[in-house]
């Protein structure tokens, strides 16, 4: 799968907007090539720079597998990322320049995780269906 977006390109500046110093919205994302038998779509969004270890931003399952994934897009299927919140959190690095990878799976079946689930409970559930994934990264550092 190959995913692009309108707000950044691979290996590009994140804009403000989808930071935690903007509106802390998710950026939009273009899915292209997503394999026949696809039922749903799901997300994971890290940074692997924190420094404490991979902080993860987002987790969301049960996407539609549409082409496309608006701005702003509320899920009622979202995990607690590592804010200990539900939804997306922004990229909002402590300092110097970070990476923050949006991983996009495709899967064969709706996931019966409840709302609030653990990026661990995530995974190993994605494993079990993944038919294709893709990934789009972006860079993000806070100015002072």
């Amino acid at each position: 799968m190959n995913i692009t977006s309108d707000a950044f390109i691979q290996g590009a500046t994140i804009p403000r907007r989808y930071t935690c110093d903007g509106v802390n919205i998710n950026p939009p994302f273009e899915v292209y090539n997503i394999p026949a038998g696809t039922q749903t779509i799901a997300i994971i969004m890290e940074d692997p720079d924190a420094p404490q270890g991979t902080f993860t931003h987002w987790l969301a399952w049960n996407l539609p597998p549409d082409i496309s994934i608006p701005e702003g897009r509320k899920h009622h299927m979202s995990g607690i990322n590592s804010a200990g919140t539900a939804g997306y959190y922004g990229p909002c690095p402590p300092g110097g320049v970070h990476r923050y990878y949006f991983n996009i799976y495709a899967l064969d079946a709706a996931l019966s995780l409840e709302n609030g689930a653990g990026r661990a409970a995530l995974e190993m559930e994605i494993e079990k269906h993944v038919l294709a994934a893709g990934s789009l990264m972006g860079l993000y550092q806070r100015k002072k």
